[in-house]
């Protein structure tokens, strides 16, 4: 039996995609006890206390067998089975803009030139090019997906696009937000968007909002819009915007990537499910690394945000198949993709059949994402990078840990540290020197703040630190005798 890993789920693998599991009889419970006893740092990123973990879901032939009703049905040994946690259809013969709507759209002669693409499309036509120009679309996140979503709604004749994004352009962004020069780096990247839109096509309204999605302003950003297109690259604005779109009443086009790989779905339409009904909860932070700390070919947001731009042009124009209460899955090294069914939970706490759920402020997020601290957590050290160099440069008694992956190491090497990823932690703390402080680093200091807390779960009782900020903050400093980090 084959049993496919998701590439953020891989480094607990060894790095496999896939795993031959050889058991009698299978089920979802014994492939899952044979994969943590072949793979034991497996089990942390899968089950806490002996649960299987909110943000996994399990796939057997295409069909979500997550419930632990299916754990113990037996498995045809020839079917396939894919364990996918968060990164971040159906017919259809309706639009989502009205009649009245599209009635009162003219194209005028540049429109019908332009266009003409579009107009000789049976399924299109001269009323779903006019279903397109009535459209108001929000777009969330204008990074690697959103600024390949932009480009093409623009081009599509999408009448009022609202672009959504508080950060400025890098020139590390330019690997994979193809919409962006290096003209545009510092400029705020609704300010670059909007040129860009404009630069397509003037008649487009272009509304910016150069801020961050919080619990006081996500319904107010997005209650006009007929759908939002989900773009993001955190958990908690993903959670924000479903609970938001569930509340107005307004279909997600959700999109997330990661390396390889990139899921696509249409959540909050035709009955379909919603966020939360697909991921109950986020993982903690951490404990998946982030595209930021992984990346992504620069390729796959083409390939993942043209499916996202296509979706909403399909849910605007009403026609073909759409993948509400569908999640697709492309994995772009392995030259594989599968479209998953699921289901919409009738006990999700925003969408269920019993939700009382008017307001998106009634929730707590930053407790929900893992962001606020409880007094009951573990409290967590850090060192500032200056503080670290100096003791460095002093030659103190320190162990250094580095918990990123080989690839980030190659990026950016740090002389003299012990490399020993999270999940081996626990086995290999006795390493490690109890009478000296330790200092554990990642990319951006999140992934060590877990790896603190892991080594004292586990008992270990020396001094024990997080560098704060990651490599990442100290990219400018130089420590004495090194010529630089490479």
């Amino acid at each position: 039996m084959k049993v496919y890993i998701s590439s953020t789920l891989r480094f607990f693998f060894g790095r496999k995609a896939e795993i031959d599991v050889q058991i009698p009889n299978p089920t979802v419970s014994s492939v899952l006890r044979k994969l943590t006893e072949e793979f034991p740092e497996a089990a942390g990123g899968l089950f806490d206390d002996g649960e299987l973990r909110t943000f996994i879901r399990i796939f057997v032939s295409g069909e979500d067998w997550t419930d632990r009703s299916f754990h113990d049905r037996e498995i045809d040994e020839s079917a396939q089975v894919l364990i996918l946690p968060l990164i971040a259809g159906g017919s259809a013969d309706e639009s989502i803009i009205s009649d009245e709507r599209r009635k009162a759209q003219v194209l005028d002669g540049d429109e019908i030139e332009r266009f003409s693409k579009h107009l000789l499309l049976r399924e299109i036509g001269v009323p779903g090019q006019k279903r397109i120009k009535a459209a108001r679309v929000v777009i969330a996140g204008l990074g690697a997906l959103g600024s390949q979503v932009a480009q093409i709604l623009a081009a599509a004749g999408v009448g009022t696009i609202r672009i959504i994004d508080f950060d400025s352009v890098a020139l590390s962004n330019l690997q994979n937000q193809l919409l962006f020069g290096i003209r545009d780096v510092k400029r705020p990247k609704v300010a670059s968007v909007r040129d860009r839109i404009r630069a397509v096509n003037r008649n487009i309204t272009v509304i910016e909002e150069k801020v961050k999605i919080d619990a006081d302003n996500a319904v107010s950003l997005i209650e006009d819009a007929d759908l939002v297109i989900d773009c993001t690259d955190n958990y908690k604005t993903r959670y924000l915007l479903n609970d938001a779109a569930v509340i107005a009443g307004i279909p997600l086009v959700f999109g997330a990537i990661y390396q390889f790989e990139g899921l696509v779905s249409v959540l909050n339409h035709d009955g379909g499910p919603c966020l939360r009904c697909l991921f109950p909860a986020p993982p903690a932070p951490g404990l998946m690394p982030t595209c930021a700390e992984n990346g992504t070919i620069s390729s796959l947001p083409g390939v993942i945000g043209s499916i996202q731009a296509n979706e909403a042009l399909k849910l605007i124009i009403g026609i073909g198949s759409r993948l509400s209460g569908k999640l697709l899955r492309m994995d772009l090294l392995n030259l594989t993709s599968e479209v998953l069914n699921v289901g919409r939970n009738k006990d999700c706490p925003f969408c269920g059949e019993k939700s009382s759920r008017v307001r998106v402020e009634d929730f707590d997020y930053d407790e929900f994402c893992g962001l606020r601290q409880e007094d009951t957590e573990i409290p967590v050290e850090t060192i500032s990078p200056e503080e670290l160099t100096r003791r460095i440069d002093n030659n103190e008694p320190l162990t250094i840990v580095d918990v990123r992956e080989p690839h980030e190491r190659t990026i950016l090497r740090f002389s003299g540290a012990v490399v020993i990823p999270i999940g081996q932690l626990e086995r290999r703390k006795k390493e490690l020197n109890p009478e000296i402080d330790t200092v554990i680093i990642c990319k951006e200091g999140k992934r060590s703040i877990l790896a603190v807390r892991t080594l004292k779960e586990a008992g270990y009782l020396g001094p024990v630190y997080s560098l704060k900020g990651g490599l990442d903050s100290m990219k400018d400093i130089i420590l004495s005798g090194e010529g630089g980090w490479i």
